[in-house]
């Protein structure tokens, strides 16, 4: 006999990731939903993880993460922003930025506090909010651009409002923030207690010349802010689920509380080898060109199609509107075209609390040259 249980996450179900690749599998479709790259990680970091194995890292590591690597990453940010992480204090080591998003979300948030959330967002906000007694606030970014309207934010910013979620690059948009934006971001949460929590996992992969504007180059917010980032993203390897936050002091000191009684530490010879690995600097400078590439060619495959392109700013997402094309839903079309046409993507009405279908859907770039240009094959046939 099952025991009656009150579900915490009533509304929750299975990812529209796990959803779509399961229903690409089924089909024998391309799959470009979920976003990982079907192309390597570095060979050399792959031989460093097996050299540090032999070499016998195999226990577990300290809480917070090696210090080679802690020190790698505060040399970095230090380098490209002029911030000055503490190795020993200020940055820690964890199973990816999805547990980093739920640590410094758990952390921080109480019964009540709420908790602004941009539109489309990525699925693993909400829910810690609201394991944790939070209040989500949504405010869907302005379409077609996504750009955030902060007039809108001044109006939603209450004296319960705890903490508010950036994501630059976005997902699943591939749009970024601009500086006057976080200038704006600054202005409204002067002289607050409210703190930020930025996701910056895409930080390396924006193009078109632009800069990323971290929260780490802002004095005001870096002070007030949890900063997450992920190796997998940046160095092709999202299996390993390997990520870190940086945070002042007085936050980290917080997020290390929940951090070791959820993992208490991550894998040990990979730490290592990534420490390693990032004294080349060029392993993740070249990243934007090497993305701009995938995300040109596959604009360019597509310009024959009757899908609608606005080029992305960053990420390997690109979006296509396929408002000339049919009337279906965003989810329904997804699905007829994993069925019918062999080729999978992500519909953006799943990002939204309000389900907002705008027609448009979310394609993984991140891919050979053979997939993008078979997947664009099929796009121009629809």
């Amino acid at each position: 006999m099952e025991v009656n249980l009150k579900s915490k996450l009533p509304q929750v179900k299975t990812t529209i990731f796990a959803t779509m690749s399961a229903l690409a599998k089924q089909h024998n479709a391309i799959n470009l939903s979920q976003g990982f790259p079907d192309f390597s990680s570095s060979k050399k970091l792959i031989e460093l993880v097996s050299k540090h194995m032999s070499k016998g890292h195999n226990q577990y590591a300290p809480m917070q993460g090696v210090p080679e690597l802690r020190e790698q990453i505060a040399s970095k940010y230090d380098r490209l922003y002029g911030h000055a992480y503490d190795p020993e204090k200020e940055i820690t080591v964890t199973a990816g930025a999805t547990q980093a998003i739920y640590t410094a979300i758990t952390a921080v948030v109480d019964e009540g506090d709420e908790v602004i959330i941009f539109d489309p967002a990525y699925d693993c906000y909400e829910p810690p909010v609201i394991l944790n007694g939070g209040i989500p606030i949504h405010i869907n970014l302005e379409y077609p651009n996504y750009s955030i309207d902060w007039e809108v934010v001044k109006r939603r910013i209450t004296a319960r409002t705890k903490m508010i979620i950036i994501n630059t690059p976005h997902n699943p948009s591939g749009s970024i923030m601009t500086e006057d934006d976080l200038k704006q971001l600054q202005r409204l949460t002067e002289k607050t207690d409210i703190i930020i929590l930025s996701d910056e996992v895409y930080e390396h992969l924006i193009f078109d010349g632009e800069e990323h504007q971290s929260i780490i180059r802002f004095k005001d917010l870096v002070e007030r802010s949890f900063a997450i980032f992920s190796f997998g993203k940046t160095y092709h390897n999202t299996g390993w689920k390997m990520g870190y936050c940086c945070a002042p002091e007085y936050l980290m000191k917080e997020f290390r509380k929940v951090h070791q009684y959820l993992v208490f530490s991550v894998n040990t010879p990979i730490q290592h080898a990534l420490a390693e690995y990032m004294k080349d600097e060029n392993a993740y400078q070249e990243l934007n060109e090497f993305f701009q590439e995938k995300r040109d060619f596959f604009i360019n495959q597509v310009k024959g199609s009757r899908f609608l392109v606005d080029p992305c700013k960053g990420t390997y997402f690109q979006n296509l509107c396929y408002s000339g094309i049919s009337d279906d839903s965003d989810l329904n079309f997804a699905v007829r075209l994993t069925e019918e046409h062999k080729i999978a993507s992500i519909p953006t009405s799943v990002f939204y609390r309000n389900k907002l279908d705008q027609k448009v859907l979310r394609f993984c770039f991140a891919k050979e040259k053979e997939t993008l240009e078979k997947a664009a094959e099929i796009l121009c046939r629809i």
